[in-house]
């Protein structure tokens, strides 16, 4: 769908192709952050289903954390949002931040 005059995007293409709505994104008490999950919370911020602010309150996550998704989706893909390669990533920011 296309936006205009800044209405909200209803849908969009999903991370594995699917169509991704509002109501199709995981549950505000998820606990259990898988890799696809993550990704379905990312793009539909990208899509303008939902703006990274209502998405940071509704899942209780931090600007950074989100940050943190949408870097290690660009980065590396799916597999880049597994809880592994995020540690790895916050790790080599901190050694950055450090130098």
């Amino acid at each position: 769908m296309s936006r205009t005059m800044g209405a909200p995007v209803q849908a969009a293409v999903g991370p594995n192709g699917t169509l991704l709505r509002l109501e199709d994104l995981p549950p505000s008490d998820t606990r259990r952050w898988v890799a696809r999950r993550k990704a379905e919370v990312v793009a539909a911020v990208q899509a303008g289903i939902l703006s990274r602010e209502a998405a940071c309150i509704r899942y209780s996550i931090s600007e950074e954390e989100f940050e943190i998704w949408q870097d290690a989706i660009y980065r590396h893909g799916l597999s880049g949002l597994r809880v592994t390669q995020i540690q790895a990533i916050k790790r080599r920011d901190r050694e950055r931040s450090r130098s």
